[in-house]
């Protein structure tokens, strides 16, 4: 196991070379300068020139690349172009936020979906089957924002059962976090559930199909014995595959949803960089998403060995 995380660290390195200097590249290539903003209505040509200087904006490109990476590499993200604040200190902040939610709508994906996919694959063809489809679809269709919307005019304006929007953490006020989460998770797992339903549905019934199933069940086990101890192991290394994907997805930022419930979390930072030209956050936010991804494939990689074993050599 240790070999397979070596390698995966050491892939990992020129990969993120490559996003570092594909973002770098793009964001210098936009049209227009952000320091033209920054500056004020008045732009006072010394202000620009000073504000230039600070940022070494008037380096050839390739020196301001390496001179970023290199505070990269030290753990300096740099500062935003718009507050001064160090972009790593905005990122932390912002993505804690966002794996709180992120956290609570997988226990609601997995919760829901997986159990869901089961269900529905050894009911094949029957009323349980084509119902788990129907909400599948139904999950799979609807919108996140139009979702979440209707939620605030039920649940907070009509019934006034919770908060309509804002954010608590959960180590401050647990119950308050609780109340301001169940909707946003909610809308983001209800898709993501419907998703992890129809692989595992999938997977389940490619699994019940093998011979060792139904060697299995000729030795006389019990039904539930064969789906909990052979079929559901061998089928979760493609729901791991997603489950980790989804996952990475959410923290990279669910725009529209922390939008909707007022969440100040990482997709709100990652609009308003773009919007702002800022810089400096919008490279550390692609460089951080791109690392996250990474580590969400690595925790995948050990999660099938853990799983399945005879993975191991592969």
């Amino acid at each position: 196991m240790l070999a397979l995380i070596g390698r995966r660290l050491l892939i990992a390195i020129p990969t993120l070379f490559l996003v570092s200097l594909f973002v770098f590249a793009l964001q210098r290539a936009l049209p227009g300068d952000p320091f033209l903003v920054i500056a004020g209505e008045e732009r006072d040509p010394e202000v620009i020139a000073r504000l230039r200087e600070i940022y070494r904006m008037d380096d050839p490109i390739v020196v301001q690349f390496f001179a970023w990476l290199g505070q990269v590499i030290q753990g300096d993200f740099g500062r935003s172009l718009r507050t001064g604040e160090p972009v790593l200190g905005l990122i932390v902040q912002k993505l804690g936020v966002t794996f709180q939610l992120a956290v609570a709508s997988m226990l609601i994906a997995v919760g829901i979906g997986i159990p869901a996919g089961i269900i529905a694959a050894r009911r094949k063809d029957t009323i349980a089957d084509y119902s788990a489809s129907a909400v599948a679809l139904f999950g799979l269709s609807v919108p996140h924002f139009w979702l979440g919307i209707m939620l605030i005019l039920l649940v907070s304006v009509e019934l006034r059962w919770l908060p309509a929007s804002g954010f608590e953490s959960i180590f401050s006020d647990p119950k308050a976090a609780i109340e301001r989460l169940i909707m946003p998770a909610f809308v983001l797992g209800g898709g993501l559930a419907a998703s992890l339903m129809r692989h595992t549905r999938s997977a389940m019934l490619e699994v019940l199909q093998s011979d060792y199933v139904r060697t299995a069940r000729a030795k006389g086990l019990a039904e539930d014995a064969v789906i909990n101890r052979h079929a559901l192991r061998n089928a979760l290394v493609p729901i791991i595959t997603l489950s980790t994907i989804l996952f990475g997805e959410l923290l990279a930022g669910a725009v529209l949803t922390e939008q909707v419930f007022t969440i100040p979390g990482f997709g709100k930072l990652i609009v308003d960089a773009v919007f702002n030209r800022d810089y400096g956050v919008v490279q550390g936010v692609v460089l951080c998403t791109a690392i996250g991804f990474i580590i969400m494939n690595l925790v995948a990689d050990v999660l099938y060995i853990l799983v399945n074993p005879r993975l191991r050599d592969s």
